[in-house]
């Protein structure tokens, strides 16, 4: 959560800033306890190879007269 946090906007909390941050809206600190029982390892593995490399892929680059 507290990567997320600095990510989005900019700034940087402790752990304990983070729970306090949390708590003061409202919010808790989950992580499921365990895996779901419907997860497809296979699937997950097939998406990884063939989806992800397609999504990370870096951008074109600059030509001139681009912005």
């Amino acid at each position: 959560m507290k990567t997320l946090i600095g990510r989005l906007f900019h700034v940087s909390y402790t752990v304990e800033g983070t729970w306090r941050l949390l708590k003061r809206h409202g919010r808790s600190w989950q992580q499921p306890a365990r895996r779901a029982i419907e997860r497809d390892d296979a699937a997950v593995d097939l998406w990884k190879q063939k989806v992800w490399p397609r999504v990370r892929a870096t951008r074109r680059p600059a030509t001139d007269g681009s912005l």
